[in-house]
């Protein structure tokens, strides 16, 4: 641990040099009487709480009253400035009996310890204004001296002596208090736990994003994302028949209103944002006040209905960008591990991240070509720091130069959140058929819906939606009326328990779109150039709904390039952000 401190608190020499400079400076020009005049401020007993009007009063007063004569017991003990100064503030800090005071010795720690040179009481004035730093009894001036002219002359020349001494005494006390006061900050600093500094609210503005009508209509309006959805609950009767449902993240309740057409007993619909109010209007206007029970809430934090306390199926459609910007599964993961009964089912329940090769020339084209030239000028430093972030936008399918790798499985049945961040391999092999520049990786994601929640095999094929296809689910019936879905294509095995649907490249395109890192340094392929890699994904130290992602590849040449290269180049390194 280290901490930081302005040097100035540290050059404590120099610090105390100044003060006592400037006390000295500023009592220069102080006069006899000014400094007698002190002696006359309220002061408050040794040993209780009472104020007499004067130094002498309180003196006289403990010694009548406590049987403590502080100054006799000073001269008694030969104690100098700074010693009966501590006395002074142990007597006020520990607050002994009287009677221990009189047993002291004046060789107790306490008399050299510098914890008792700071004061108890600010200006205390029995520290200051201690009446026998200027006694008449000393050096031969006694009260029954004679009053002519020479012996006044010399008394007020001792006085004037013994005045600067205790001036310059005091500006030497008030430097050494400066000074304790500035080692002890430093060690409360290093001493007590430091303070954490005030927690980082990445969620306000993500909510808050969710509150208005645009982003759900087009969620709405993305045929493939929630036709997928209404397939799935709509054809799997045995799983929502009767079923209690926990919809995480509902936005307008699309989904809860499907579980709730499907046959569900319960649907507990949560939303942290301010669309959670129109939901509830949404559930009225349906007609499902009855099954559907709205709440407006962060699921890590809200608790169920009191006659429920476990969920038989969880429904969220959580994926963003890249399939993890947002960081909306942990919010699913922990409802999870909070609400769904053993054997429950996520809906999704598998999820791949998968990568392939694009030449993606128009997106590079667009976004860092096209500053090139600019009416004959040369603007290129604007398209530099593209480079730095993930780009969010389509690719077409005849820009993809090889078969696509996965990355990351996700099976959300138990899937962890520290799992969310991750380093994984990767090798792609280019299927250009002619010598290709590629600009870009690109990455998207496959998403399946398993009824039994089980994991689906590696080998399973996710369904692609092609335009004019005619593979959509039909979930809009006219006037209400219910209506069958029609299956969508699904793979071969597992055709009556899984639904699937992608956002790649070959599939008709999604609100999610791609997410598309262009490459610094376009890697020049052929038939067979293999890519290899490792790509590391984790959550933004600076915002955790971001994501940051590192990647490191080489390139192999084909055994058809002209090269005839059979090793791997050099190790590239690019690091991107998608926010």
């Amino acid at each position: 641990m280290s901490i930081r401190l302005p040097a100035t608190s540290l050059d404590l020499v120099e610090a105390g040099s100044e003060l006592e400079s400037n006390s000295e400076e500023s009592n220069a020009e102080d006069t006899w009487s000014d400094w007698v005049s002190d002696s006359g401020r309220r002061c408050k007993s040794l040993f209780e709480d009472k104020l007499l009007a004067s130094v002498t009063e309180t003196l006289d007063y403990d010694k009548r009253t406590h049987g403590f004569d502080l100054g006799s017991f000073c001269k008694d003990k030969a104690l100098d400035f700074h010693r009966r100064a501590r006395l002074i503030n142990y007597i006020r800090k520990e607050k002994p009996p009287v009677e221990s005071l009189q047993c002291l010795s004046g060789n107790e720690s306490f008399f050299s310890s510098d914890d008792y040179l700071l004061p108890v009481i600010e200006d205390d004035p029995l520290l200051l204004d201690f009446p026998d730093d200027w006694s008449d009894s000393e050096d031969g001036l006694s009260s029954s001296a004679a009053l002519d002219i020479p012996t006044a002359t010399r008394k007020i020349a001792t006085l004037e002596s013994k005045l600067a001494g205790a001036k310059e005494e005091l500006a030497h006390y008030r430097s050494l208090i400066n000074q304790r006061v500035d080692i002890a900050r430093i060690r409360e600093a290093i001493d007590e736990p430091i303070a954490s500094p005030s927690k980082r609210d990445d969620d306000t503005h993500y909510f808050e994003s969710y509150e208005e009508n645009d982003i759900h209509a087009v969620m709405i309006q993305d045929r493939v994302r929630t036709s997928s959805y209404a397939s799935f609950i709509m054809t799997s009767t045995a799983l929502f028949q009767d079923a209690v449902v926990l919809d995480v993240g509902c936005g307008t309740g699309i989904l809860s209103l499907f579980a709730a057409r499907a046959g569900a007993k319960r649907v507990i619909a949560v939303d942290a944002s301010d669309i959670a109010l129109k939901a509830r209007k949404i559930v009225e206007a349906n007609d499902y006040g009855n099954v559907i029970t709205v709440i407006q809430g962060k699921v890590e934090q809200i608790t169920l209905p009191d006659d429920i306390s476990e969920v038989d199926v969880i429904v969220s459609e959580w994926m963003g960008y890249a399939l993890l910007y947002e960081s909306m599964l942990d919010s699913v993961l922990c409802a999870r591990d909070r609400f769904l009964k053993p054997g429950g089912v996520m809906a999704p329940s598998q999820c791949r991240m998968m990568l392939c090769l694009s030449e993606a020339s128009e997106i590079y084209r667009e976004r860092i070509g096209f500053w090139n030239d600019i009416y004959g000028f040369d603007l290129s430093v604007m398209g530099e720091d593209v480079f730095n972030d993930a780009v969010v936008d389509i690719v077409g399918s005849d820009t993809v130069m090889s078969e696509s790798c996965a990355i990351k499985d996700l099976y959300l049945r138990e899937i962890t959140a520290r799992q969310l961040d991750f380093t994984a391999p990767f090798t792609l092999v280019s299927t250009a058929d002619r010598r290709t520049k590629i600009h870009a990786l690109v990455l998207y994601f496959d998403t399946f819906f398993e009824v039994t929640g089980s994991p689906v095999s590696s080998d399973t094929r996710v369904s692609i939606t092609r335009d004019g296809g005619g593979e959509l689910a039909e979930v809009w019936p006219i006037g209400r009326r219910p209506s069958v879905a029609r299956p969508r294509r699904q793979s071969t095995k597992n055709k009556n328990t899984v639904t699937s649907f992608s956002t790649g490249p070959r599939n008709i395109p999604t609100h999610w779109k791609h997410t598309i890192f262009l490459l610094r340094e376009p890697i020049v392929v052929t038939e067979g150039t293999v890519v290899k890699g490792t790509f590391n994904l984790r959550k933004s130290e600076t915002n955790s709904r971001e994501l940051d992602v590192e990647v490191h590849y080489t390139v192999k040449a084909g055994a058809s390039s002209e090269s005839g290269m059979e090793t791997p180049g050099d190790v590239v390194v690019q690091i991107y952000k998608v926010r």
